[in-house]
């Protein structure tokens, strides 16, 4: 599996100084490479995760705030909101991108109820409290944009059945679509992220367990390999940033012509 060379190269833009990002999931994987992309274009980060050694190590390269969070407990929620607020003055970046893909998430035939409820928890009601409590901040500024992770496969199904996950980003990307319109005029933009497969600590696991899984993946993919989280987090970067002010409401596709293709080259 070929990676991109040019990946993690430094970005040389300053789009995000004096906003304030909150990053959930940004112990690792995109979550990680996104808190280094805003921090060097300027943004002051909170790095929300429920894994405090990841967690504070993030923050800390970064310069920015550790947040010990549960994402799928509303309290814990509202209070990380409330400390970037506190701390930081201003809530202009919600990434809300924290979420599990468990191996025993697999065929709608053999995936039980509790992992089923399980993955919905930590995939889609953590985006809607996300949402519910960065919004008013938002609000009370008249700006800011939302970015939540979705998955290409909520657009077009997954090759290799994993069920719960299909349908909580499912759901993740028609709320980022309701919340979009619900919000355009008071100068909050909420969109949904798409990505592709990616080389993240979670795929990686994934995939060494089960080869033949990821080979069924990565055929589909018409540049020939997975995406960097680097990818992701400088998609990320444009959808926070005013280079994206007209873009609202949207699936933002990044999957290197997955969705696009009607067959894969060989």
């Amino acid at each position: 599996m070929t990676e991109n060379p040019d990946a993690t190269e430094a970005p040389v833009c300053r789009r995000l100084v004096g906003r304030t990002a909150v990053i959930t999931g940004a112990g690792s994987g995109i979550g990680l490479a996104t808190a280094r992309r805003l921090a060097s274009e300027g943004a002051d980060v909170v790095c929300a995760d429920i894994d405090e050694t990841a967690g504070k190590a993030a923050a800390a390269e970064v310069g920015g705030l550790f947040v010990q969070v549960d994402v799928t407990d509303e309290a814990q929620v509202e209070a990380l909101f409330k400390t970037a607020y506190d701390t930081y003055g201003s809530v202009d970046v919600a990434f809300n991108n924290a979420g599990i893909s468990p191996p025993e998430d697999d065929s709608i035939l053999t995936t039980g109820l509790d992992a089923w409820k399980r993955v919905q928890e930590v995939n889609l009601t953590s985006v809607y409290l996300c949402c519910k409590y960065a919004l008013p901040y938002m609000q009370r500024q008249g700006k800011g944009s939302i970015i939540n992770t979705a998955s290409f496969v909520a657009v077009m199904g997954a090759a290799t059945s994993q069920i719960s996950y299909t349908a909580s980003k499912g759901g993740v990307l028609s709320m980022s679509r309701e919340l979009g319109v619900q919000f355009a005029r008071e100068g909050i933009r909420v969109n949904a992220l798409c990505p592709g497969p990616v080389n993240t600590p979670l795929l990686k696991e994934l995939f060494a367990k089960d080869p033949e899984r990821a080979a069924r993946r990565l055929v589909h993919v018409p540049v020939g390999r997975f995406a960097e989280p680097e990818e992701m987090a400088a998609a990320v970067a444009f959808l926070a940033s005013d280079d994206s002010s007209f873009v609202n409401a949207a699936e933002f596709l990044v999957d290197g012509g997955i969705a696009g293709a009607y067959v894969t080259p060989v």
